[in-house]
């Protein structure tokens, strides 16, 4: 039918009122049952994971209730009680054995998550792992340590989520380096953790597997991104975790959870193999770190992985070994150190800490300088803010489409949104008039985070 003869034909109908109307009408309805039909398949692939999840700590309550039973006199309150120093020094000499420590935990494990929500993958490859490293000969640094690992680090055989619908179903075919080196040093990572959407929030909660708790207190959050871990750890049902940090996830946890964690420097860790929402993040460098309870699990766990291995695995990671000597050298040291960086107003805690930390190391023959951080509107608003969202949160967005966004993370994704030129019309607004305090809501609780950002900062906001 040519054009002509096709306008001819609809012509008339054009005209016609009732037409039009059912027109419209049915296009409505067209479009709200294309949603409809995405938002359930968005809520079955979510069931699906929630299914497999369950599935997963069905199977690692059976393994840890069968080696119970065959083996009813394991000490399992002892050997949750000891630091990881000890731990791993008992294992090396054969007075504590693998099985009984593993199994100590995967049970411990199994019991934090139930009250506080933390673990989203049972690692079963770990018991294959266990009767492999009976039989070597050497054992490595962490030899026999069960470790659990953050939901976006792959493991062999499971999923990395990033607590997003995009990435559900796609089963990794291979270990991330970090887990390769710890299973050569002897680890055992045997638990996977949750984490908020997209990884880019200070609580930790996603539409798939829920809301983690803080097993401190049940109405506070864990912190995030690395929340899982640290809600498991501070638990007491994993002694040694890995979690990710761009701009506090491992730190923040730690805090909010009563442990230690580091976020080592840049490129120095391989983060090969690990799932993330977010590319090209130059100036700002994301890393994967230890976090656990004392300051030594984390120098023996940055000992292990800092290995020839990891330098051959990732060519990209400089290859500097841990440095023993600096780390046990008595000789007095010169830190620096501010109690404010000129931009964010520390909390009082935070303050009567450092004043703490610094009185600390002055008793104990260390040199303590303050000093000011140079250029630091510059450091934060151009290079911290922008790095993070270089391509505008373009790449971020488009990889919440066919996704249902958390509650917790909507009023940021809402400002990633934005178009470009209403972010400038509104920062052209907003900065002779007065700065704009941002309330972030992190905890689904009474824990708030106040950021104060300058108005010509509003275009940028994460």
């Amino acid at each position: 039918m040519s054009q002509e003869r096709l306008w001819q034909v609809l012509d008339p109908l054009w005209g016609d009122p009732r037409t039009l109307s059912a027109l419209l009408c049915s296009s409505a309805a067209a479009v709200v049952l294309l949603k409809w039909l995405g938002r359930r398949q968005i809520q079955q692939k979510m069931e699906e994971a929630r299914r497999t999840r369950d599935l997963a700590l069905e199977r690692m309550e059976k393994a840890a209730h069968r080696f119970k039973q065959k083996n009813p006199g394991t000490q399992t309150a002892h050997v949750l009680s000891l630091t990881m120093v000890e731990l791993v020094e008992k294992l090396k000499e054969g007075s504590l054995s693998p099985e009984s420590v593993l199994y100590s935990y995967m049970g411990k494990a199994l019991e934090v998550t139930r009250e506080v929500n933390c673990v989203i993958d049972f690692i079963h490859d770990c018991e294959d792992q266990l009767q492999k490293l009976k039989k070597q000969k050497e054992k490595g640094l962490l030899y026999g340590i069960p470790v659990s690992i953050k939901d976006h680090i792959n493991c062999k055989g499971h999923v990395s989520s990033g607590g997003m619908v995009k990435f559900l179903g796609q089963v990794k075919e291979e270990d991330s380096v970090i887990v390769q080196v710890l299973k050569s040093q002897g680890a055992i990572p045997f638990v996977k953790t949750n984490i908020p959407q997209t990884m880019i929030n200070y609580d930790c909660s996603n539409l798939i597997f829920g809301q983690t708790l803080n097993p401190l207190n049940h109405q506070k959050s864990p912190g995030g991104s690395s929340g899982g871990e640290g809600a498991l750890i501070a638990g007491g049902g994993s002694i040694l975790g890995i979690g990710s940090d761009v701009a506090g996830s491992i730190r923040l946890p730690s805090s909010f959870c009563g442990l230690c964690g580091l976020k080592p420097t840049g490129n120095r860790i391989s983060k090969l193999g690990a799932v993330s929402p977010i590319t090209g993040m130059k100036s700002v460098t994301g890393m994967l770190g230890p976090m656990a309870r004392d300051v030594d699990s984390l120098a023996l766990c940055m000992k292990a992985l800092l290995c020839e291995e990891m330098f051959q695995l990732d060519p990209t990671v400089p290859p500097l070994p841990f440095d023993e000597e600096v780390y046990t050298s008595s000789e007095p040291l010169r830190i620096g150190y501010y109690e404010g960086d000129g931009y964010f107003q520390p909390s009082p805690s935070m303050k009567r800490a450092i004043q703490q930390t610094r009185k600390l190391l002055q008793d104990a023959g260390h040199t303590l300088v303050p000093f000011a951080l140079p250029k630091i509107d510059y450091m934060v608003d151009e290079l911290f803010t922008r790095g993070i969202f270089s391509d505008g949160a373009a790449h971020l967005v488009d990889c919440l489409k066919g996704d249902i966004v958390d509650p917790n993370l909507k009023s940021q994704f809402n400002t990633y949104r934005l178009p470009a030129l209403v972010k400038r019309i509104l920062a052209v607004i907003l900065k002779p008039i007065v700065s704009v305090q941002m309330c972030l809501i992190c905890v689904t609780g009474n824990l708030w985070r106040h950021t104060t950002l300058g108005a010509s900062e509003f275009r940028r906001l994460p």
